[in-house]
């Protein structure tokens, strides 16, 4: 879409929506101007807060009427600047609505709406004995509704798999306002065309959720972490591979480079001395012998490919220990160098040491430290480039390039869970065929041909 949008046509919108409620105070207008993706302040022109989903089909036919862009906004907790009103207009948070409205033990089901944070759910169903295991970082706050609309992953996606292969039904509004209810109850079904699988991982642009229908399976009765450190970052991906390649399959295996064990171990957190990198390593099962062994097998192929020790978390204290030291990496990249720059690539997993090797080059020849870590068991690589002041910003950008550059060269994906959003429009034509881009173009035109639903994200702007 083009053209500034005016104060009356948000006014229109305004009026039209009366019974929603809304703000355009200046401290709500600022906070919901930008995400964790740090791509810059986006302020909308008003934020509606809708309860139920009449009143985000008011808000959706409101927009269209009065051509205002409409934004879908979760928790903001994301990374690719997929919540970012880049033209303003009006902002749609959909916080309120966030209840469970049912776990089906018997189905092995939870339907539960889009505002629902992700760990409320996890907790909803442990209380039945079973099990969401989506599990991105920010699970502590990010929201159902976001992590559908960027087919969220986390650690445990080795064993379980993502977003998408936990939604069966969706309550979807159009970019129109039309209420649709695609997908189905039932773990199998193949009518009609995949339309869950298309919405799953839209990023905003093709509608919203305002329920979400999800598969459940039945929580581990055992969980096992260790935590494995080894001479260098080379080691324990070749290692990390090694397990895979033994027939293993645990339900994680995260790793941390050297330069996120320096951020972390200034967090305070004891990682053995001497360590150039750790795998964190957890198996689950439904019998203490059969994990245990997992385990011990998993140890034995680190052990030959490098790994120094083997240090098994004692209790459910020490494992929460473990993953708080993951989540710590993050924030604590940023405290190195005062900024950083957060990528999600994906490789084959057998292309991870070589990719790690190559990124780390890159950083070198530029003169930039950069840091990779995550979940290093599916080939989704968390690379960040971290820098100190403005005036690095240009080789940054460089070097952002040459690793998505790199990272298509090794047969990967520029993005495996962060979406596109508005941080790597500029590069999904490394990835996809102008034909596929094309395609996908004419989708969100057919659905949304006035382009106000998310505009600016995933696609370039024409030229």
């Amino acid at each position: 879409m083009t053209g500034t949008v005016s104060r009356e046509q948000v006014e229109a919108v305004r009026s039209a929506i009366a019974g929603v409620d809304s703000s355009d105070a200046p401290q709500t207008l600022d906070a919901f101007s930008r995400d964790e993706s740090l791509l810059g302040d986006f302020p909308p022109q008003l934020v509606v807060f809708p309860r139920d989903t009449g009143e985000v089909q008011a808000v959706f036919r409101a927009c269209q009427a009065h051509a205002v862009p409409l934004t879908p906004v979760g928790a903001r907790s994301g990374k690719s600047g997929g919540s970012l009103p880049l033209h303003g207009g009006v902002a749609l948070s959909l916080e309120r609505m966030n209840r469970i409205l049912a776990v089906h033990p018997e189905e092995l089901i939870a339907i539960a709406q889009p505002g629902v944070v992700l760990d409320a759910l996890h907790k909803a169903a442990e209380a039945h004995g079973l099990f969401y295991p989506p599990d991105p970082n920010s699970s502590d706050w990010c929201t159902l509704g976001g992590t559908v609309a960027e087919n969220a992953g986390g650690p445990r996606a080795l064993k379980y798999g993502v977003t998408r292969d936990y939604v069966l039904g969706l309550e979807w509004v159009l970019p129109d306002g039309e209420v649709l209810r695609p997908g189905r109850r039932t773990i199998k079904g193949v009518a009609g065309y995949d339309l869950v699988g298309l919405l799953v991982g839209s990023e905003g642009t093709l509608g919203v959720a305002t329920e979400v229908t999800v598969k459940l399976v039945p929580l581990p009765k055992v969980v096992m972490t260790a935590l494995v450190p080894f001479g260098s970052v080379g080691e324990a991906a070749v290692a990390v591979s090694r397990v895979l390649l033994s027939g293993l399959w645990p339900r994680c295996l995260e790793l941390l480079d050297d330069v996120a064990l320096e951020a972390v171990r200034g967090r305070g957190y004891p990682f053995p001395p001497g360590a150039g990198a750790c795998v964190i390593a957890e198996v689950d099962g439904s019998r203490e012998e059969a994990a245990l062994a997992d385990l011990q097998a998993l140890a034995d192929v680190c052990t030959r490919h490098g790994a120094t020790e083997v240090v098994l978390a004692q209790d459910r204290e020490q494992r929460a220990r473990v993953w708080e030291a993951r989540k710590l990496v993050s924030p604590a990249l940023k405290a190195l160098k005062g900024h950083k720059l957060s990528e999600d690539i994906v490789v084959p997993r057998s292309r991870v040491p070589e990719a790690i090797e190559r990124f780390k080059a890159v950083g070198e020849r530029l003169g930039l430290s950069v840091a990779t870590y995550g979940h290093a068991g599916d080939g989704n690589l968390h690379t960040n480039v971290l820098w100190h002041s403005p005036a690095d910003k240009p080789r940054v950008d460089q070097a952002l390039a040459e690793i998505m550059r790199i990272t298509v060269e090794l047969q990967g994906s520029i993005t495996g869970e962060h979406g596109v959003g508005l941080a790597k429009r500029e590069f999904l034509g490394l990835e996809l065929a102008p034909a596929m881009i094309d395609f996908q173009r004419r989708l969100k035109d057919f659905l949304d041909p006035r382009g106000l639903v998310n505009p600016g994200k995933i696609f370039a702007p024409r030229q």
